[in-house]
């Protein structure tokens, strides 16, 4: 009986070890350490990968190629390299970058395990709310792009004024990832400095009532954002990513010309009895109803839990 059980332990953490979840953990954690890489002495790379990291930090070991498109278009560049970032990507590997190697993604996975059970938003709230990311998408390229062609005629300035910190590049002005590893940060080192000064100053608490009045309203906006989205991903897997990325709405869109895509066998396919697969999808892509030979969801992060979660192994990824 004992050797029975100690078979069936060694067995689920075989299971454990080999699943597609835990090396999509260890990628991403792999990837966050590599992207933030800075802290150890390594350098910058001239590299640009469509993924939500920060502005913020200018000693980036990655850089951020939806940032890199705003800022672009703001020096009156043509963003060639931001185009090719986004274009080849979505074209090789579609939106698996989401999935497997985007930081601010990594960190709403880590979020989804605070809470065992997670909201489940109804198709009638989902679908019509997937398309905030490409409103928010819009508007920042319509900002970029009109301010961009307006300073190249001369006629922009009272626009880039008007504008003020959104000119340069206005979602990650409010950006949570750029608040998350950008702001917050920077935020926490000046009070560590701060410390000691003000434990020396007669009236400290004073000192922290007017430095906290003086904040920018710009910074409590961003705040609240970066709490709500927070939040958000704790009670709805990612959340950030279903319904207010632009990085992934621009992949999403780009991704359905992509080689990369999945499969599903119909014959080892159970659906009448099993929607295992749809169940555990983070996006809600409705694999069930979508061609069997081959799909490219523009929801779909790659991220393989429906492979793992399939009992009969009928999903598979198919490149091309």
């Amino acid at each position: 009986m004992e050797e029975r059980e100690t078979e069936g332990v060694s067995t689920r953490i075989k299971k454990a070890i080999l699943r597609i979840e835990t090396a999509r953990k260890i990628t991403q954690f792999c990837c966050f350490l590599l992207f933030n890489a800075v802290i150890f002495g390594l350098g910058p790379w001239p590299v640009l990968l469509p993924i939500i990291g920060t502005l913020g930090i200018p000693q980036k070991t990655v850089g951020e190629a939806f940032g890199a498109l705003q800022l672009m278009l703001f020096e009156l560049m043509i963003p060639w390299l931001a185009l090719a970032s986004f274009i080849l990507t979505a074209t090789i590997v579609s939106r698996s970058l989401c999935g497997w190697a985007c930081p601010f993604g990594f960190v709403q996975d880590l979020l989804g395990y605070v809470k065992r059970r997670h909201l489940q938003v109804s198709p009638r709230t989902h679908n019509p709310m997937t398309k905030v990311k490409y409103a928010v998408l819009a508007a920042t390229l319509f900002i970029s792009v009109t301010l961009s062609i307006s300073l190249a005629t001369g006629t922009g300035q009272s626009y880039r004024q008007a504008l003020g910190v959104f000119a340069k590049a206005p979602f990650n002005a409010l950006s949570p990832a750029d608040t998350l590893f950008a702001i917050l940060p920077r935020i926490i080192f000046d009070v560590r400095y701060a410390i000691p000064t003000l434990l020396e100053t007669p009236d400290a608490s004073g000192t922290v009532i007017n430095g906290l009045s003086s904040v920018p309203l710009l910074l409590w906006v961003r705040f609240a954002i970066m709490i709500g989205i927070i939040v958000l991903a704790v009670y709805i897997p990612r959340s950030w990513c279903r319904y207010f990325c632009p990085n992934g709405a621009l992949m999403g869109f780009l991704s359905r010309f992509g080689f990369l895509g999945l499969k599903r066998d119909p014959v080892k396919c159970t659906k009448a009895t099993c929607r295992s697969c749809v169940e555990i999808c983070p996006t809600l892509v409705p694999i069930l109803d979508l061609p069997w030979e081959k799909f490219n969801h523009p929801e779909c992060i790659y991220c393989l839990k429906c492979v793992d979660a399939c009992s009969t192994k009928a999903i598979k990824p198919k490149f091309p």
